[in-house]
C-alpha cells in the first residue's frame, strides 16, 4: 500500500460513483484475500512485518461496559513455513492455493525484456491499495485488455480505449490507473535505451544478506528511490519507491525470497 509520506505515489482510491472498483482492504481473520508481500492488509503488519500501531480499544470512559474485549487476532507467520510438499518457503507463498505456484516459479526470478518490466510495473500500479492476489487473478484479463502490455499497442490507446477499460468488469476499473498505464507506456515509447535496460540498471550490484523473517525485508532502498526518481524524469507515473521496489522484488532485481526458502536457491 502506497504511503505519500514515505514518498510513494497516492493511492488514489476507488470511486464506485465514478465506474471504479471498491478498493475492498484485506482482512484475513474474515476470510479475505491474505496480504502480498511488500504490501500489507490495512490491518495487517507494514511492509517491514512490524505490526501498525493501533489506539487502545476503549479506555477510562468505558472502563465499566459489560461488552467483552475482542480476541486479539492471532500474528501472522514472519518465517518460513513447510508446504504440503516438505519443503520451507517464505509464508506468504502458502497463504492461498494461486500464490504457490506464483511464488515457486515466477516472484523473484529474473525478468528482462521491455514488454515484461513494463506489464509489471502497471500492475504493481494497478495493485495499489489492493490485494496482489486480487491482481494476479485478474491477470490474464489484463493482458487481453492492454493488448498484450505491448508498450507500442498501449500508447497509442485513445479515449474510446480508456472507456472501454472503465466497462471492463474483467479488470480494476480506476480511471487514475488505467490513464496511468497508457502515459507510461508513452514514456516507455521514448525510452532510447529501452526500458529494461534502464530497470535493470538499477539491480543490486552486490547481493545483500538473505533475510531471515519478512521482517528483514525493507519497504524501498535507495536503489528504488533512485529508479522511482528517473523514471518520473522520464514521464512516468504511478511508481513511487514502494511501487518500484515491490516490481523489483518481483522481477529478480533482488533476491527476497527467505534465507530458509527453497526458491531462494531453486
Amino acid at each position: 500500500m502506497t504511503d505519500v509520506s514515505r514518498g510513494d505515489d497516492p493511492p488514489y482510491p476507488a470511486d464506485v460513483s465514478r465506474g471504479d472498483d471498491p478498493p475492498y482492504p484485506t482482512d484475513v481473520s474474515r476470510g479475505d484475500d491474505p496480504p502480498y508481500p511488500p504490501m500489507s492488509a490495512p490491518d495487517g503488519p507494514d511492509r517491514k512485518g512490524r505490526d501498525r500501531i493501533r489506539p487502545a480499544q476503549g479506555g477510562p470512559e468505558l472502563a465499566g461496559s459489560a461488552e467483552p474485549a475482542k480476541p486479539a487476532r492471532p500474528a501472522r507467520p514472519q518465517g518460513p513455513l513447510a508446504g504440503p510438499d516438505g519443503r520451507l518457503r517464505c509464508p506468504w507463498g502458502l497463504s492461498a492455493p494461486d500464490y504457490v505456484a506464483y511464488h515457486d516459479a515466477e516472484w523473484g526470478r529474473p525478468v528482462h525484456g521491455d514488454q515484461a518490466i513494463f506489464e509489471r510495473l502497471c500492475l504493481e500500479a494497478f495493485q495499489s491499495g489492493l490485494s496482489w492476489l486480487t491482481i494476479l487473478r485478474k491477470r490474464e484479463n489484463f493482458r487481453k485488455a492492454f493488448a498484450g502490455f505491448d508498450i507500442p499497442a498501449v500508447a497509442a490507446f485513445t479515449d474510446a480505449d480508456v472507456a472501454r477499460l472503465l466497462a471492463d468488469a474483467g479488470i480494476v476499473r480506476n480511471r487514475a490507473k488505467i490513464n496511468a498505464a497508457i502515459t507510461n507506456a508513452r514514456a516507455a515509447a521514448g525510452l532510447s535505451e529501452g526500458l529494461s535496460d534502464l530497470v535493470w540498471g538499477y539491480a543490486d550490484a552486490v547481493p545483500r544478506p538473505a533475510p531471515r523473517t519478512l521482517a528483514d525485508l525493507p519497504a524501498q532502498t535507495p536503489e528504488s528511490k533512485a529508479l522511482a526518481k528517473e523514471l518520473r524524469r522520464r514521464g512516468f507515473v504511478f511508481t513511487g519507491p514502494v511501487t518500484v521496489y515491490a516490481a523489483m522484488q518481483a522481477c529478480g532485481l533482488v533476491n527476497d525470497h527467505l534465507e530458509a526458502c527453497f526458491a531462494r536457491v531453486a
